[in-house]
C-alpha cells in the first residue's frame, strides 16, 4: 500500500487546489450548469476520500495489503489488546490524523446541520408575525417591505416562499410568474441540501482557498438551473427584467444569514447574500445570469457532457478502488 498512500496524497493535493481554480474560471459550466454541479461534487467527495485514504493507508501499511485488511487489523489490535510493535510512530500518527479529519467534517456537517435549522426555525417565527398569504398559491407568503425582495425558505411540507409588497407592485404578472418559478425550482431540486453540503465543507476547511470557490460556483450553479426551470414558460426578455428589478432591493426584510438557512447561501462568503430569485445571489452572480441570458451561448454537445459524467465517475471510482482493491499499485 505503499505506492497508493502517495497516489491518493498527490491526488487529493490536486483536487484541493488547481483543479477546482482551474474550473471556477472555465466558461462550459454556464452551458451545463446541471454536469458542472455533478462535477463539483464529485471533487469535493473524491478530494475528502484521498486526503482521508492516503493517511489510513499509510498508517495501515505495516498490517493489511488494503484498507479493508488493515482496519481488520486494528480492530483486532484494539479489541484484543494485541501489541501495536508493527505500527511506528508515523503511522499512529497518520492514522490519529485520519480519525480526527474524520471526525472534524462529520462534526462540522452536523453542526452546520443544526445552526440551519435553527435559523430557518427563527426565521419562520419572524414570517408568522411579519407574513401574510398571498393569493399566488398556499406555499407564498407575503412581507410589508417597500424594496423588491423574493426568497425561498425550505423546510419540506413547511416551504414557503416570501415576497414582497415592493416586488409585486413592480413586477408584471409574467415577471412574477417568472420569480416564482425560480424560487419553486429550488425548493422542488432541494438545492438547500448542495448548498448545506458546500457550506459545511468550507466551514470545516477555511483554510483551502478553493472551499470558497466551490461554494461560490454551486451558489451560481443553482441560479443557473433555477432560470432554466423558468425558461421552460416564461421568455428571456422577461426573466431578465425579473432578475434586475428584484436585484436592485438594496434592503433585506429579514437579518442576512451567517449560513444557508434560506434557499441558499452563506452570507459570511463575500458572494452569498439573501436575495430574490435564488437567495445567494451577489452582484457577480447575476451579472453572469443575465450576460447568460442575453448572450446565450449553444448547450454543451452530449460528447463532452458524456465526457464530464465519466470524469465525475472516475474520480470517484479510483480513490475507491485503491482504498478497496489490494495490489492495484503494489
Amino acid at each position: 500500500m505503499f505506492w497508493t498512500s502517495y497516489f491518493l496524497a498527490v491526488l487529493a493535493l490536486v483536487l484541493a487546489w488547481p483543479v477546482p481554480v482551474l474550473l471556477s474560471r472555465a466558461e462550459w459550466p454556464a452551458r451545463a450548469p446541471f454536469m458542472a454541479m455533478v462535477l463539483w461534487q464529485a471533487i469535493a467527495l473524491a478530494g475528502g476520500l484521498s486526503m482521508i485514504g492516503a493517511m489510513l493507508v499509510y498508517g495501515l501499511e505495516p498490517i493489511g495489503d488494503n484498507l479493508i485488511a488493515g482496519l481488520r487489523s486494528l480492530a483486532g489490535m484494539v479489541l484484543h489488546n494485541e501489541p501495536t510493535t508493527a505500527l511506528g510512530f508515523w503511522h499512529l500518527f497518520a492514522l490519529s490524523a485520519a480519525a480526527l479529519l474524520s471526525a472534524h467534517l462529520v462534526f462540522t456537517l452536523l453542526l452546520t446541520y443544526v445552526k440551519i435549522e435553527r435559523q430557518r426555525r427563527r426565521h419562520r417565527e419572524l414570517l408568522t408575525l411579519l407574513a401574510s398569504p398571498s393569493d399566488d398559491g398556499p406555499g407564498t407568503v407575503v412581507i410589508n417591505h417597500d424594496s423588491p425582495v423574493a426568497y425561498c425558505l425550505p423546510g419540506g411540507a413547511r416551504s414557503v416562499t416570501v415576497l414582497s409588497d415592493g416586488l409585486m407592485a413592480a413586477l408584471e404578472p409574467a415577471e412574477l410568474r417568472a420569480v416564482l418559478i425560480h424560487e419553486n425550482a429550488h425548493l422542488s431540486q432541494r438545492h438547500d441540501l448542495l448548498l448545506w453540503a458546500f457550506a459545511a465543507w468550507r466551514q470545516a476547511l477555511p483554510w483551502f482557498p478553493t472551499t470558497r470557490l466551490a461554494q461560490v460556483a454551486v451558489n451560481s450553479l443553482i441560479e443557473m438551473l433555477a432560470d432554466d426551470v423558468a425558461l421552460r414558460t416564461e421568455s428571456k426578455g422577461t426573466l431578465i427584467k425579473a432578475i434586475a428589478i428584484v436585484a436592485s432591493g438594496s434592503v433585506r426584510p429579514m437579518e442576512r444569514v451567517s449560513l444557508p438557512g434560506t434557499s441558499a447561501g452563506d452570507s459570511s462568503s463575500d458572494d452569498s447574500t439573501l436575495s430574490g430569485t435564488g437567495g445567494a445571489d451577489s452582484p457577480r452572480t447575476t451579472a453572469s445570469r443575465v450576460s447568460r441570458l442575453l448572450s446565450p451561448k449553444p448547450p454543451l454537445p452530449a460528447g463532452l457532457r458524456a465526457l464530464v459524467l465519466a470524469a465525475s465517475a472516475m474520480l470517484l471510482a479510483v480513490p475507491t478502488g485503491l482504498l478497496i482493491v489490494p495490489g492495484l499499485l503494489g
